[in-house]
């Protein structure tokens, strides 16, 4: 009897094995056959690895992936191609009208903003593009004063302080280098980060401060581009416990900020415009007996304040880069400009640019325009679908895929030979392609929840333009695929545009 115990004990490993094989089979089968009744005709591969599906491929070279997402969706003639990302059915899609109808039906009953395939995860669900129906109206309400024109003409005086300073460290390590081709990717990402940090909460962060949030924030993007395990070790798990330390920090801005606002004094950044509704509303429930209104807290400020420098962070380092290549690349581009800002200010000037000088620089304005249409930061925008959604009459998606309209294939589509770089197409008045083909420019997104910052975003790079092309010499390190795409977590030059600099103005401003 003793002798059978280790022959029982082969059965029933043997038999668990052959339950364990029996039961990843009809997984597989079950998965195999959701993906292709939530596929239905669309294009898409044929099988997908199990719960995996494609996430490697998409994290190991994702602009190939998404090429040939677009690929199969132009070829088709659907406008829509189809995959499968860790347990979840993607939907890619690549028509601008079926994107427009996404963006204007995110609600609970519909589509929900993602930001990031695990964007909730990564960042919480605090997040701002989470919001929905009023409270997400009352949210932009509030927000909207931080982006008239009085307030970004406060920010250009510190806007133009730090692209200046950083531009002459740019010419300062060229030199030291002998000239030598230096990439602006990381410059330009340093740069953006000093720029949102004194615009949005300048006056209340310390220069320790900043270099820690800085740290922390290279922690985070990191993480973006990272395979989405959570656990300790891992990049996706240190990114979200660093947003968590930058949300604190931001949290103790939001409140030096009220305390400023009630003190009376003059609003000097962002948090500070926004801080004067805050606090209006505050004090109105306290006087009606009421407790203080919703994402009023100095957490919830907090969050909502990283929510924007990670909006202006890396979307504005890729259009900066994308810039410099496109005006080297466009010598003629480049000299209008240089001309138009000849006209309104010169570096020997002594003076910063005032707000009305920028508004006359409406080629500049049209140049900045193209670069965002030509090259858009974010070239997708995740959404979550909440309940099954009829796109077409002969397409649902389903309750629970990840649906990825691109803003960058609508964004060559419609316009007039939309593979050229050409501003002339936003600043003829004859063409006026912002106004004929505006359902094709989805850059800032559009619907309820288009970017509340395009503002902004757009006046900085006006900004680093006329500065740049005036103040220096520039010429690309051009090197075989040196333009082609690459997700930093946004698109940028693969070289991270590598050029030569020398200082062009006869004496540096300084201010």
């Amino acid at each position: 009897m003793v002798e059978l115990l280790p022959a029982a004990g082969f059965l029933n490993l043997s038999t668990a094995a052959s339950f364990v094989a029996a039961a990843l089979a009809l997984y597989f089968l079950v998965e195999q056959l959701s993906y292709h009744r939530k596929k239905g005709p669309l294009p898409g591969p044929p099988l997908v690895v199990p719960f995996f599906g494609s996430i490697v491929q998409m994290v190991r070279e994702p602009t190939q992936f998404w090429v040939v997402k677009a690929a199969q969706a132009r070829e088709s003639g659907l406008g829509l191609a189809a995959d499968f990302l860790v347990g979840k059915f993607v939907l890619f899609i690549r028509d601008s009208e079926l994107s427009h109808q996404v963006f204007a039906n995110v609600r609970p009953d519909a589509f929900h903003v993602l930001g990031h395939p695990f964007g909730k995860k990564l960042w919480g669900e605090h997040n701002l593009i989470y919001k929905f129906g009023d409270e997400h109206k009352e949210l932009r309400r509030r927000v909207a004063p931080n982006f008239t024109p009085r307030a970004l003409s406060t920010y250009a005086a510190l806007q133009q302080r730090v692209i200046l300073a950083h531009i002459r460290r740019w010419l300062d390590q060229s030199a030291v280098a002998g000239g030598g081709a230096m990439s602006l990717r990381v410059p330009c990402r340093d740069m953006n980060l000093e720029t949102s940090q004194m615009v949005f909460v300048g006056p209340y962060l310390t220069e320790k401060t900043r270099q820690s949030f800085g740290e922390e924030y290279n922690l985070f993007n990191t993480g973006v581009m990272a395979m989405p395990v959570d656990l300790p070790g891992f990049a996706f798990g240190r990114s979200r416990l660093a947003v968590e330390r930058l949300s604190h920090m931001l949290a103790e801005c939001a409140r030096e900020s009220k305390a400023r606002v009630r003190a009376g004094r003059e609003p000097e950044c962002l948090a500070d415009y926004w801080m004067q509704e805050i606090v209006r509303d505050i004090d109105e429930a306290a006087a009606a007996g009421q407790p203080p209104p919703a994402n009023t807290d100095d957490k919830d400020l907090g969050n909502f304040l990283f929510d924007f420098l990670f909006a202006a962070q890396d979307a504005s380092t890729s259009s900066l880069c994308w810039a410099v290549s496109a005006l080297e690349s466009h010598p003629d581009v480049l000299a209008r400009v240089r001309a138009e800002v000849a006209e309104v200010w010169s570096p020997e000037s002594g003076e910063l640019m005032t707000a009305e000088k920028i508004q006359e620089m409406k080629y500049t304005q049209a140049v900045a325009r193209e670069v965002v249409r030509y090259r858009p930061p974010a070239t997708l925008v995740p959404h979550m679908a909440g309940e099954s959604f009829k796109l077409t009459e002969w397409y649902t998606v389903p309750k629970g895929t990840l649906v990825f309209p691109s803003v960058y294939e609508s964004s060559f589509q419609g316009f007039t030979s939309p593979d050229e770089f050409d501003p002339d197409r936003f600043f003829s008045e004859e063409r006026r392609e912002d106004v004929v083909y505006r359902r094709n420019y989805l850059a800032f997104g559009a619907g309820g929840h288009q970017c509340i910052g395009q503002r902004y975003a757009l006046y900085h790079l006006v900004l680093f333009l006329a500065l740049f092309v005036s103040v220096a010499d520039f010429k690309r390190d051009r090197t075989e695929g040196c333009d082609d795409l690459v997700y930093m977590p946004t698109i940028v030059p693969r070289d991270g545009c590598t050029v030569f600099l020398k200082q062009r103005c006869a004496r540096f401003p300084s201010f």
